[in-house]
């Protein structure tokens, strides 16, 4: 198991399994962990504001038995006042573990480098896996296992494809991507993950052809089309991902048993009808609960007093 949890690519496919399998205890009896992470401290450090993050590690972290500390973009100064490395050489004095939610993912690799306890990405440019590791929890829930099952995302080639492709790909998982022209996903996150596959036994579809995605699907996934930092890019992402948004016609060309899944916060009208995220088929609230678990499960593993 790496020291740190930054993406879904560093860990092994026995390790994601074993965190999925720990998400899954962690939920259905968290009182077996409430001493788990006892008089352990997670300095959590937002460059951008975030509901499902904030809350979800300052829960986690406290029904462990530890504590954690909010550092917003006013409480500290990255890049600023003092380097990344000094920011975590001194927070490594302090706390057992650290929490970042950045813009570049670069930071969170430095703040790894500086630091001498556990640090755990919970949102990059480049990836999300903390998400996604929820998604795979989530998805076993719904199926009884991961391997074999078709997951097909549709929209923007971000750091929720990455992390999408990464770690469907790592479970044996087969993923299909469906962007817009001119927002494909990463070139090289594509052949790192055609490589895993490969040796997982699973497949990887790339396309610009939202129904040929999600022809066959068990998962049907989407995100948002305009990132926070990229509001003055939201008009023209409107236009170009017209043909995009997940309708309940979509919906159809998928598996009569596809569940449908959206990281929040969502924009009905947009990338997802109303009709399909708050319909039978959607999980998207059990999805955005099961944060709450899959990393109480990460930092059980990083941080916990018995790891």
């Amino acid at each position: 198991m790496p020291k740190d949890f930054l993406a879904l690519a560093d860990f092994s496919t026995e390790s994601l399994r074993e965190l999925v399998t720990l998400a899954h205890d962690v939920k259905r009896n968290p009182r077996a962990y409430q001493n788990a992470c006892a008089g352990q401290t997670l300095a959590m450090i937002f460059q951008k504001p975030s509901l499902r993050t904030r809350v979800s590690f300052q829960t986690g972290i406290f029904q462990l038995g530890g504590q954690g500390i909010y550092l917003g973009p006013t409480d500290i100064q990255l890049h600023r006042g003092e380097t990344i490395a000094d920011t975590a050489a001194v927070l490594s004095r302090y706390v057992d573990g650290i929490m970042a939610r950045v813009f570049g993912h670069a930071d969170v690799l430095e703040l790894a480098n500086n630091a001498s306890v556990p640090v755990i990405n919970g949102l990059s440019d480049y990836n999300h896996p903390c998400q996604v590791l929820a998604d795979l929890q989530t998805v076993s829930e719904k199926f009884g296992t991961l391997e074999g099952l078709k997951f097909a995302y549709i929209g923007d080639g971000n750091n929720m494809a990455h992390s999408i492709m990464l770690g469907c790909a790592k479970v044996g998982m087969n993923v299909a991507i469906a962007h817009p022209e001119g927002y494909a996903p990463l070139a090289r996150v594509v052949t790192e993950t055609q490589a895993i596959a490969t040796a997982s036994g699973s497949g990887v579809q790339i396309t610009e052809d939202p129904y040929q995605a999600v022809a066959q699907a068990d998962v049907v996934y989407t995100d948002v089309w305009a990132s926070m930092g990229q509001e003055d890019e939201a008009q023209e992402r409107l236009k170009r991902f017209e043909g995009f948004e997940i309708t309940t016609d979509l919906m159809a060309a998928a598996k009569s048993s596809a569940i449908f899944m959206h990281c929040l916060p969502a924009h009905r009208g947009e990338e997802v009808a109303a009709a399909v995220i708050d319909g039978p088929q959607s999980v998207v609230f059990d999805q955005a609960e099961n944060r709450l678990h899959a990393q109480k499960a990460i930092m059980i593993s990083l941080m916990g007093t018995k790891h």
